[in-house]
């Protein structure tokens, strides 16, 4: 892939959310913004899930557990967000979740203008300024916390795993989601992506069904990044046992596990791993605006 000239980008922000757990959320949310950081020089990542995994999992469990509520003195308190930020890696920064992220959720509710407080407090005075690129990791569950990240982002790029329930988990996001937001304001899709395929998909498989999903629907196969899109030459080849190609999707590889223990992005913890590539197209799209075919 070719990169385009880093003077025709916008700085943007963008969620990562699916409406069901385990489908890879996090450590998508995670590399997606550490690759932004690597090619732009800076990017955020807001850590909006009441789990806190990506949180916790960095190291910030002091921020997680203190007994001040970072995250509700900044979207209801209207405090500077640049207090709570802390360093991840080089060019990376991230603001963490908070142990009491759903009583947030609940003063969101009573808030004046409670949907709107996330792209007011922090994304709209951090973007283009201090960050080129702001990523949200969103809650797997509807509520204000979801529409916070929505508003403030307009965009939006939705995992999936290929576990049973991916077509309720897609269904279920676009239409109790997307479509619910755009009721109110724009929102976009970026890119639907596979994630942690790990199975053969010359032969049925839970990997092959979900790639025949995405990539026969029409209105998803055009958010399909190219790591992932699947022609109907493509399916002949495979179908004939002339496919030679790397396997779709991003892949599951030890080394993803390995940052994750360790607690690091990918790319700090193995640089040479080959799905680095995938997120980085990741980043691409994200930079670009929407998916380019090759």
């Amino acid at each position: 892939m070719t990169d385009e000239n880093t003077d025709e980008r916008e700085s943007r922000a963008v969620s990562v959310g699916v409406l069901k757990g385990g489908f890879g959320k996090t450590t998508t949310a995670l590399n997606l913004a550490r690759e932004l950081a690597h090619r732009n020089g800076s990017a955020l990542v807001v850590d909006l899930d009441d789990n806190g995994h990506m949180s916790q999992n960095l190291g910030y469990d002091d921020q997680y557990q203190a007994d001040e509520n970072h995250a509700e003195a900044v979207l209801i308190g209207s405090e500077d967000p640049k207090q709570y930020i802390e360093s991840v890696v080089d060019g990376l920064d991230i603001f963490p979740a908070h142990e009491a992220l759903e009583d947030v959720q609940s003063g969101l509710k009573e808030a004046t203008m409670g949907t709107t407080r996330l792209k007011e407090n922090l994304v709209d005075p951090l973007l283009g300024d201090e960050y080129e690129y702001i990523v949200v990791d969103c809650p797997a569950n509807r509520g204000k916390l979801n529409d916070n990240a929505m508003y403030a982002t307009g965009n939006i790029i939705i995992p999936l795993r290929a576990e049973s329930g991916y077509e309720s988990g897609l269904t279920s996001t676009v239409q109790r989601l997307v479509m619910q937001a755009r009721e109110y304001f724009e929102l976009d899709i970026l890119a639907v992506t596979p994630t942690d395929l790990e199975n053969r998909i010359d032969y049925d498989t839970r990997d092959r069904a979900l790639l025949e999903e995405i990539n026969s629907r029409e209105a998803v196969a055009k958010l399909v990044p190219n790591y992932a899109r699947l022609t109907d030459d493509d399916w002949a080849a495979l179908e004939n046992g002339n496919y030679d190609d790397d396997l779709p999707g991003i892949r599951h590889r030890s080394a993803i596990d390995r940052a994750h223990d360790e607690g690091l992005p990918l790319r700090d913890y193995d640089e040479s791993c080959d799905q680095l590539s995938a997120y980085a197209e990741l980043s691409q799209i994200v930079e670009r605006g929407e998916v380019v075919r090759e």
